[in-house]
Formats: structure tokens, C-alpha cells, sequence
């Protein structure tokens, strides 16, 4: 069995460590807010999974320092945002050749780069760091699924095959297939850009558009994605499988999906920062969008979605005139 630590107590990094802890894994968990940790020790539930029972044994700390030290698995499970800074936190405790799981989706502005290379950025800082792995593990997946143990597959991406069977071998359970691929890069990008189509998903539903509507954004979302994927270096295969149209799928249909109810409060005329603040939690894709714009001035790309949903989003263009000009653009594509 491995040693694990979980940097996150969000619902994703407690669904994965409650699932890890109940396979026989040692699991530790550290959260950045200590008062997370206080009451999930003191009840020994999640406050936003209220139907998952964590077990007994499942360990929990307020330092970094312990939570990053002697573990066979570092799992990232904290928001993008946050990516870099809890890597510089852990940077000090990190062993060579540790292998490191990311599960966070998201592109940094700026360096435009993927999670994982933000974490491999700030880790070069230590130059005898050069053997740690870094593994990308991302697809259709929801903590609230995961946290009830419903069947549920996933891709573990890593340059080196190695390490990502290895991650591979620990995760699989009866109920969580992993399956893995070796274009880390694509698998990351897709994680990044499904959060925007979602949105734009979203926002067509609370427009009162209907399924065809859905639809055509989720089909056209893959072709999009694929396009500024395949400028960047990716394999076309991986925008086809779990870690592309699968994540899209459910983050476009889900009732759990905080992309889509964000989007769809936004179509019905919210704001923003209302919007976030409805959904109660991080909502990914709305972070995602300047660094998309980034990609598209770099890569002269067309982002006929992510386009939209930027201006609604960001630049304050009314969601139904936004749509509009969206359906005629995607007219006129092949």
C-alpha cells in the first residue's frame, strides 16, 4: 500500500482521499485553512458532500511539512488558482524522484502554462528536484459520484508511461478505472478549456435555449478545443477520448457541474461575481478565460465559444446578443 498525501480538503481532494483511505492506502490530508481541517476531523464529514462517510483512519494535518514528507504520492487537489503557490509552499519538502498528482484543470495567465508545468516551474527552483514525475490525473469525472462510490473513469497522463502505471496501479479500484496517456499536455489543455464550454453551455441553457442548442456547443466545443491543441503540439486522439469529449460531456450536461450553473445563472442575466457567489464554489472556467484569450492571440486561433463567453463574462456584452453572434459565426465554420 502507498503513503499519500492530499494538499486540499475541497470536494474533490476529500472524495479522492476518502476512496485511496478505504482501499488500504495510508492518506493524509492538509488544508491551507486550518478551521477545513478542525471540523472534518470534529464531524468527520465533508460540509458540501453531505452523503460521504470518511473513514475512521483517515489522517488529517495542519502542516505542510508533515503532509509533504515521506509520501509515495503528492496529490494537488487545491484550486488552480492556488497551483503555484501551495508548489512553493511544498517546494522545501520534496524529495527527488517524488511523483507528484495533479487532479486541479486550469491554465495559468500570463506563462500560459499547464498546472503541472506550473508546479514542475516553481520546483526547478531546486536544482537536485530533476527526477520528480508529474502526473496529470483528469477526465469525466464528479466528487460527488466519486464520494458514493459510483463507476467512474479517469486518465492518468505522464510523458513517462512509467510513472503514470504507477499512479495507475495505486488509484484503480473496481469502481475507479484509470486508464493512461503519455500526451500529459493535451490531456491538460482539455481539462482547462472543457470549464469554458461548459460555461457557454450553461449560459445557452438559461438563454432558454434547448438541447439541439447544447448539442452543437458541446460538438463544435471539441472541435474548438482540438483545433488550439493541435497548434500547441497535442495528439488529436487525446481530444477524442476521456480526458476530452468524456470531461466535456459531463461538465456540459451535469447537474453537479458548477461550470454549467454558473453559466446558466449568467444567461439568465446575472453577474459575474453574483454568479460565483450562487454556486458557492470555485468555478474554473471563469478563471480560464483570459489565459484562453492569451492562446488565441498566440496561436492566431479561432475560439468562436471561448470568445463568447469572454465577452459576456468579461466584457460585459449581454449574454442573448452574445449568443447571437455566436450562432452566426459557428454558421459560417466548416
Amino acid at each position: 500500500m502507498a503513503a499519500i498525501g492530499v494538499l486540499g480538503a475541497g470536494t474533490w481532494g476529500m472524495a479522492l482521499a476518502r476512496m485511496l483511505c478505504n482501499m488500504g492506502h495510508d492518506v493524509q490530508v492538509w488544508s491551507a485553512l486550518p478551521e477545513e481541517i478542525d471540523v472534518l476531523m470534529a464531524t468527520g464529514k465533508h460540509p458540501k458532500l453531505a452523503h460521504m462517510e470518511l473513514p475512521e483512519d483517515l489522517g488529517y494535518t495542519k502542516s505542510i511539512q508533515e503532509v509533504s514528507g515521506n509520501k509515495d504520492i503528492l496529490l494537488f487537489a487545491v484550486p488552480s488558482v492556488f497551483v503555484r503557490s501551495t508548489a512553493k509552499a511544498v517546494c522545501p519538502y520534496v524529495a527527488d524522484g517524488q511523483v507528484i498528482v495533479d487532479v486541479a484543470k486550469g491554465i495559468e495567465p500570463g506563462s500560459l502554462f499547464t498546472l503541472t508545468q506550473v508546479i514542475r516551474d516553481e520546483l526547478s527552483r531546486r536544482q537536485e528536484l530533476s527526477k520528480v514525475k508529474l502526473v496529470a490525473l483528469s477526465g469525466p469525472t464528479h466528487a460527488e459520484e466519486v464520494a458514493v462510490d459510483l463507476p467512474t473513469t479517469i486518465v492518468a497522463a505522464c510523458e513517462d508511461l512509467d510513472a503514470a502505471r504507477r499512479v495507475q496501479s495505486i488509484f484503480m479500484n473496481p469502481k475507479f478505472r484509470v486508464y493512461t496517456n503519455d500526451d500529459i499536455h493535451g490531456v491538460e489543455i482539455c481539462g482547462a478549456f472543457k470549464n469554458i464550454i461548459a460555461l457557454g453551455t450553461g449560459i445557452a441553457r438559461g438563454l432558454g435555449y434547448g438541447d439541439n442548442t447544447a448539442a452543437a456547443l458541446i460538438t463544435r466545443g471539441v472541435r474548438e478545443v482540438a483545433r488550439l491543441g493541435e497548434l500547441m503540439g497535442c495528439k488529436p486522439d487525446t481530444f477524442n477520448g476521456l480526458a476530452g469529449i468524456g470531461d466535456l460531456i459531463v461538465t456540459c450536461t451535469s447537474k453537479h457541474s458548477r461550470n454549467l450553473t454558473c453559466g446558466m445563472l449568467l444567461g439568465r442575466g446575472k453577474g459575474k461575481e453574483e454568479a460565483i457567489r450562487e454556486v458557492g464554489m470555485v468555478v474554473e472556467g471563469i478563471y480560464a478565460l483570459d489565459a484562453a484569450m492569451e492562446l488565441k492571440k498566440k496561436y492566431q486561433v479561432e475560439l468562436p465559444i471561448c470568445e463568447a463567453v469572454d465577452a459576456i463574462v468579461n466584457q460585459g456584452m449581454s449574454a442573448l446578443a452574445a449568443g447571437e453572434a455566436l450562432m452566426e459565426r459557428m454558421g459560417r465554420q466548416e
